[in-house]
């Protein structure tokens, strides 16, 4: 069962100081929410997203087909996030490109669309944009932050940056910072786009066109991570596209269907999703290393960590793996804090977090019911 999203927006007139010493005013943020806020306002539940989604997180806009949010497997009324006892919302981060202030937008000072001009942004300066909404909307303090993927981590570096505003963290999928080899996937994206001839520097804005080859070939890289190879051999194997079933001897055309399906992939995402932000979006998850600071010491840096925790694995995922949610997990044990850690034997790679797995969609459930008893009690 499903329901109505409406979309909303506030405007911040007020600077947001970042992490790199620049600052941003004159901004929006849209986000959604879902549910209802109950008297004494502690069942909030904030969910951040990942690279490529939004603040759409559940239900559907009645005008357009197929606009599920792409987390409604997950929350709604009855679902393992129940909005009927639950006040859930999904905020678009700075520089997205789905309706919060980001590098389509003009800059306030100038007057010119930011472009490569927006500056970057990390982690953490969503995470403070995030509690400013939250302030405007009388929330102070909130039952769950959680996410999957980059949304994990936003999740974590929530209980770090403020701490006594949350009681529980959800973490799924997700590390406590990139691997050298992910770093190097979102490098290789990256050069697709700004060596594209259409990125002009990344003001294309300003030359009327988009480097939409650039992108498609970012979203073909980054999809294969969010596979596991079970599910691309189980899914196309080496089965060609041509009807005849005979190779075509070429090195220009497509032969398999796998290849079919990837440039399918980023033909889409081409069409929708901007290139400056994918630049941004992606920078902030190589940056993201709370540890940096405590000398690599990951429990060091959990130290300021007051929430209960619920972590979640897949075996297959590679771009994520469980150990590095284990990672996390043995660090906050050291702290002596509360958590919970599942790791689901699910053939679909990173992308498991968003499907309906019923042990997965079971176990967070679970979690939430027992969320739900702190402020029924």
């Amino acid at each position: 069962m499903s329901f109505i999203a409406t979309p909303q927006s506030m405007h911040f007139e007020q600077a947001l100081p970042l992490a790199s010493g620049a600052s941003i005013r004159d901004y929006h943020l849209s986000y959604e929410t879902y549910g209802q806020l109950n008297a004494a306002r502690d069942n909030a539940v904030l969910v951040c997203h990942a690279l490529n989604a939004s603040h759409h997180v559940a239900g559907y806009y009645p005008d357009q087909p197929k606009s599920e949010g792409w987390w409604d497997n997950m929350i709604g009324p009855g679902k393992s996030l129940d909005t009927g006892r639950f006040f859930v919302i999904g905020v678009n981060n700075l520089g997205s490109c789905f309706g919060s202030t980001g590098p389509m937008h003009r800059n306030p000072d100038s007057g010119e669309i930011y472009g490569a001009d927006f500056p970057v942004v990390t982690v953490e300066d969503w995470v403070n944009a995030q509690a400013r909404l939250l302030d405007a909307l009388g929330i102070e303090r909130l039952a769950a932050v959680m996410g999957g993927s980059l949304g994990g981590m936003q999740a974590l570096s929530w209980t770090l940056q403020y701490p006594e505003r949350m009681r529980h963290a959800l973490v799924i999928a997700s590390a406590p910072n990139l691997t050298a080899e992910n770093i190097a996937f979102n490098e290789v994206a990256r050069r697709a786009i700004v060596t594209d001839p259409d990125f002009h520097g990344g003001h294309f804005y300003r030359q009327g066109v988009i480097p939409r080859r650039g992108l498609r070939i970012a979203r073909m890289i980054g999809h294969i991570t969010y596979l596991s190879d079970d599910v691309m051999n189980e899914k196309f194997g080496r089965e060609l596209r041509s009807a005849v079933g005979q190779y075509q001897y070429s090195t220009q055309e497509v032969e398999f269907q796998i290849e079919s399906y990837l440039r399918h992939q980023g033909d889409k995402f081409s069409e929708y999703f901007d290139a400056n932000t994918y630049l941004l979006i992606t920078r902030a998850l190589d940056y993201f290393d709370p540890a940096r600071e405590h000398g690599g010491r990951l429990a060091q840096a959990l130290a300021r960590a007051q929430a209960k925790f619920l972590l979640v694995s897949f075996s297959t995922d590679w771009r994520f793996a469980p150990q590095r949610s284990r990672e996390i997990v043995h660090a906050l044990l050291e702290n002596r804090r509360d958590v919970t850690y599942a790791e689901i034997d699910a053939p679909h790679g990173h992308d498991a977090f968003l499907l309906d797995d019923p042990r997965y969609l079971s176990v967070v459930r679970a979690y939430f019911d027992n969320v739900a008893k702190e402020f029924q009690a």
